[in-house]
Formats: C-alpha cells, sequence, structure tokens
C-alpha cells in the first residue's frame, strides 16, 4: 500500500487536519476492511453514509451514455468519499467507488458528519476545499481534453497525482496510486496506444520511470514544464 494509517497525503483530509481535529475524526464511525473488487460506495445508491479511506487505494467510476464504464477519479488512505451524499442528502450517487487491493476505512453516519461539522469548524473548511479541489480537478480534465496534445495531458495528470499523492524517493518522486494504461487512458481521454507511446517517450526523455506497480518521476520540474503547469 503507499500509505499506512500513520501517513497520508499532506492534501488529503486526514493529512490536511490538526492533530485534535484529526483524533476527532477517527473516533467516529465504526472501522471496515475491504478486499480488491468490493464496492464501497455503488451509483445510483441513495444510502448516506462517508467512509472516510485509512489506507489503501480506490477507483472512482461512472456510467456513460454508452452504457461503458469512465474511470473519474482515484482515492487513497486519507482522502474521504460518499461526502457528497451526506450532505447534499437529495440525489442518487453519482459514483460508484471500489477497492483496488487491502483498504480499511471509518463509516460515519451522515448525522455523525453533520455534528462532527458543527463542532468543529477546522473540518467544515477542509471538506468544502477539499470538495472544490475535487470540481476543479475534474474541470481541469475536461478542459485538458480539448487544449492540449494527449503526451501533455498525460504529463499533466502525472505532475498532479503526484502532488497529490506523492511521496519523495531517492532520486524522484513516486505517484502514490497504482494506474493500468488503460486507466491512465482514461484519465486522459487518450487511446491506451497513444498513452503506451507517451510513457515511451517519457522514459527515454529520463522523466520517468516505470516498474512493477510503480510510477516513479525522475525529473518533477522538467515534467511540469512539459506539463505547461506552473512550479509548486
Amino acid at each position: 500500500m503507499p500509505y499506512s494509517s500513520a501517513e497520508w497525503p499532506a492534501r488529503s483530509l486526514l493529512g490536511v487536519l490538526s492533530p485534535p481535529a484529526r483524533a476527532d475524526v477517527l473516533g467516529l464511525g465504526v472501522g471496515k476492511r475491504f478486499e480488491a473488487g468490493d464496492v464501497l460506495l455503488s451509483e445510483g445508491a441513495t444510502d448516506r453514509h462517508v467512509l472516510v479511506l485509512l489506507s489503501g487505494f480506490a477507483k472512482v467510476t461512472a456510467r456513460v451514455e454508452n452504457g461503458e464504464t469512465s474511470l473519474l477519479a482515484v482515492r487513497v488512505g486519507g482522502d474521504t468519499v460518499g461526502e457528497m451524499g451526506a450532505v447534499d442528502g437529495s440525489a442518487p450517487r453519482s459514483a460508484t467507488v471500489t477497492a483496488c487491493g487491502p483498504m480499511t476505512a471509518r463509516v460515519l453516519r451522515p448525522g455523525a458528519l453533520h455534528e462532527l461539522l458543527t463542532r468543529r469548524p477546522e473540518v467544515s473548511v477542509a471538506l468544502t476545499r477539499i470538495i472544490a479541489d475535487r470540481l476543479r480537478w475534474a474541470n481541469r480534465r475536461r478542459l485538458d481534453f480539448r487544449g492540449y496534445p494527449a503526451k501533455v495531458r498525460l504529463a499533466r495528470l502525472l505532475v498532479e497525482l503526484a502532488a497529490a499523492y506523492g511521496h519523495p524517493v531517492d532520486g524522484g518522486v513516486v505517484v502514490g496510486c497504482r494506474l493500468t494504461q488503460p486507466e491512465l487512458a482514461a484519465l486522459t481521454g487518450s487511446a491506451e496506444t497513444t498513452v503506451h507511446k507517451g510513457l515511451r517517450e517519457l522514459r527515454l526523455d529520463g522523466l520517468l520511470e516505470t516498474g512493477y506497480a510503480t510510477t516513479t518521476i525522475r525529473d518533477l520540474p522538467r515534467l511540469t514544464r512539459l506539463a505547461d503547469l506552473p512550479p509548486e
């Protein structure tokens, strides 16, 4: 797993909260374990619980008009899933969340979340910012499809995944979630053969190194320039 229960990405809910607020969140709900392929949330369901992911990696998918399934996003330990249903309470789930390996989570009822948000404004502000960041991320994906060639879209995605979920290692940054080439193609709106070619070119340029279930960015500043993104 990319993260343990003691090491969450800085931009995730558990990573951004102060220790007292984080302890409050972790003290709510009940613990649950999931295995690869288990469905955490189902598109169209009307349940309202929220999951605070403690470890592991999940994919967010939704059905599109032609009946196919589209990969929308990834979530790792430290993130929340299902918060929109708990906050809004009036519409069915808009996506399915599926475990990609062993995962642990805290399952919170909506009433417990509402009480926490009232009692802990810090959590409310952090969750609001995270929801806003996710909306901006989704908007960028749509704009990228029209405004950039496939290789640049791939570079932009890798830089953003590294910023959100990466952790530094000797000589680079490991992207903290394992995505297959078809999944990278889905997130960049590219053909799988195009992604394969783009990854090969990035490796030959010394920007990227891929191994079994790992992707390491070897030159993040140069990849960021290729992605037409501002430096961190």
